[in-house]
C-alpha cells in the first residue's frame, strides 16, 4: 500500500511518539509498503510555548493538499492533534478522504499541567478531533476503556515493540564500559523527558537506598537538579550509551501518570532491568503478572520489591514484544480504499481540486477588477 502518515512529532524530536512512528515506518517499508511522512520540518515553524524544543508548523493546509495529490495515498493516518494533524484532518474532511488517527499522549492532562485549562476542555477538543476518524488506535486496553468512558468511539488497539538487539542485558553486551561505576548501589534509573507531566518529582522524593539517576532533558531539568542535588542528572543519552544506562541500573522507575504506554518500560525490560510504576495506563497493562516489574500506589515499595526479581525473567518477558508485530497490527487497523475505487477516486480528486482552484482564481480576479473600478 501507499501509506501517508501526518505527524507533529518527528525527528529531531526525541520522545516515545517519534520512536514509535520511526520504527513502525521502518518495519512497514521492510514489509513492502510505500510510506510518505508529512512532518513539521517540511514547513515554517514556531516554537511551542513553554516547550521550545517542539516546533509547530504554520500554513500547512495547502502544502498538505498538494502532497496528497502527488502521492495518492491508499491509506491516511493522522498521528497527532497539533497543526500538521489539524491541517491533514481538514483536507480529509473537505475532500471526503477516509483516515485513521492514534491517541499517543494524554493531551488534556499535559495542557492542564502547563496552563490554567481544565482537562474537560482538553477532552472536548480531543473528542472533536478524533470523531471523524475511521479508527482511533490506542496502545493499551486500559487506555481504550478510559477513552470509551469519555465518549470516544471506533477505538482499536495498537501495541508497541522494543529493539531487543539494542536493549539487552549487560552480560550480552560484550565488554561494556561502566557508565555509573562511581555510584552507590542499588541504582534507580529514570529515562525520559524531564517535564512536569512526567511526574519525575514523585521519584526524586522517594526515600531509597543507593543512587537515583535521571537520563534526559526538558524544561524541568534545571529546576529539579537544583531542588534534588543528591540525584544525578546526566542529560540526554542515545544509542549504545543509552542502552548501557538501562542495562547497568538495578531498577527502572516509571512515575508517570499521563503516558498512554511508556516505551521506556519495554526498553528497560529488554535490558533485564525490572520496572517499578504506579497502577496507571501503561504500567498496569504491561507489568502485573509479568515477573518483570511491580506496580503499587506506594512507589517506594514497588522499587524495593523490584530488587528481588530475576533479571533473566525480565528479559524473557520483553522478548514477547516485537516492532514487526506492532507494525502488522498498525497496518491491519488502517482503512485503505477498496481496490476498484482507488484509481477512480484520485482521478476525481485531481479534477475537483483543479476545478476548485479555477473557481478561486476567478473569484480573486473578479474581486480585483471590482476593486479597480472603485
Amino acid at each position: 500500500m501507499r501509506i501517508m502518515i501526518c505527524t507533529d512529532a518527528w525527528e529531531p524530536q526525541v520522545n516515545g511518539v517519534v520512536r514509535t512512528l520511526t520504527r513502525t515506518v521502518a518495519e512497514m517499508r521492510a514489509m513492502g509498503h510505500e510510506v510518505e511522512i508529512i512532518s513539521p520540518d517540511q514547513f515554517t515553524t514556531l516554537p511551542m510555548p513553554t516547550y521550545p524544543e517542539i516546533r509547530l508548523a504554520m500554513g500547512a493546509y495547502e502544502p498538505i493538499l498538494e502532497k496528497f495529490k502527488a502521492f495518492e495515498p491508499e491509506a491516511i493516518h493522522i498521528a497527532t492533534e497539533g497543526p500538521v494533524g489539524l491541517a491533514a484532518r481538514r483536507v480529509c474532511i473537505e475532500w471526503k478522504l477516509p483516515f485513521t488517527t492514534s491517541y499517543h499522549t494524554r493531551f488534556p492532562e499535559y495542557i492542564s499541567a502547563r496552563f490554567p485549562v481544565p482537562s474537560a476542555a482538553g477532552y472536548a477538543y480531543m473528542r472533536w478531533f478524533h470523531r471523524p476518524s475511521g479508527r482511533v488506535m490506542v496502545a493499551t486496553p486500559t487506555m481504550r476503556e478510559e477513552l470509551e468512558k469519555r465518549g470516544f468511539r471506533n477505538l482499536s488497539q495498537w501495541s508497541r515493540g522494543v529493539d531487543l538487539d539494542q536493549f539487552k542485558p549487560r552480560d550480552q553486551g560484550g565488554d561494556q564500559p561502566e557508565v555509573m561505576k562511581d555510584l552507590k548501589r542499588p541504582i534507580f534509573l529514570n529515562v525520559g523527558r524531564v517535564a512536569v507531566e512526567k511526574n519525575i518529582e514523585a521519584f526524586l522524593q522517594l526515600d531509597l537506598p543507593g543512587a537515583k539517576v535521571v537520563v534526559g532533558d526538558g524544561p524541568q531539568r534545571e529546576e529539579l537538579a537544583l531542588q534534588y542535588p543528591e540525584a544525578h542528572f546526566v542529560g540526554p543519552k542515545f544509542g549504545t550509551e543509552l542502552a548501557r544506562y538501562f542495562a547497568q541500573a538495578d531498577v527502572f522507575v516509571f512515575p508517570s501518570l499521563t503516558d498512554t504506554f511508556g516505551l521506556v518500560i519495554l526498553e528497560a525490560m529488554g535490558a533485564g532491568t525490572p520496572v517499578a510504576g504506579y497502577p496507571a495506563p501503561g504500567p498496569v497493562d504491561i507489568i502485573p503478572g509479568s515477573g518483570a516489574g511491580v506496580v503499587d500506589e506506594d512507589l517506594r515499595q514497588a522499587c524495593l520489591d523490584c530488587l528481588k526479581l530475576d533479571r533473566a525473567a525480565v528479559r524473557a518477558y520483553a522478548m514477547k514484544y516485537s516492532w514487526r508485530a506492532s507494525a502488522e497490527e498498525f497496518v491491519r487497523n488502517l482503512q485503505p480504499y477498496p481496490e476498484p475505487e482507488k484509481t477512480r477516486f484520485w482521478k476525481r480528486f485531481r479534477r475537483l481540486t483543479r476545478l476548485r482552484r479555477r473557481r478561486q482564481e476567478a473569484a480573486a480576479k473578479a474581486a480585483a477588477e471590482q476593486h479597480a473600478t472603485h
